[in-house]
């Protein structure tokens, strides 16, 4: 693997945190804190970032960034003590 590709691919894993953590923040209550896990690959083609928030090991994350998408948000998974979606954006995800 050459340097470049490298440099690719860490701006896009940068650029896919960058997401995540604006999506958590404008999409659910009370998140003071971001911690990210290494990144790992999405066989179909995106990008999964995981972490945890406020410190808190059952509040997880897993959030699959549509890379090939403009970096959209394709869907996450959330671990039981995770915070609650804001009220604003249940019925429809706040911009982010």
């Amino acid at each position: 693997m050459n340097s470049d590709t490298t440099n690719q691919e860490e701006e896009t894993i940068k650029k896919a945190k960058k997401t995540a953590e604006s999506y958590l923040v404008n999409n659910f209550s009370n998140i003071n804190e971001i911690e990210f896990e290494e990144d790992t690959s999405n066989p179909m083609g995106g990008l999964v970032i995981s972490g945890i928030v406020n410190g808190n090991e059952k509040a997880n994350f897993s959030i699959d960034i549509e890379v090939e998408n403009d970096f959209n948000v394709g869907s996450i998974g959330k671990g039981e003590e995770f915070p609650d979606r804001k009220k604003e954006c249940i019925e429809k995800t706040c911009d982010y």
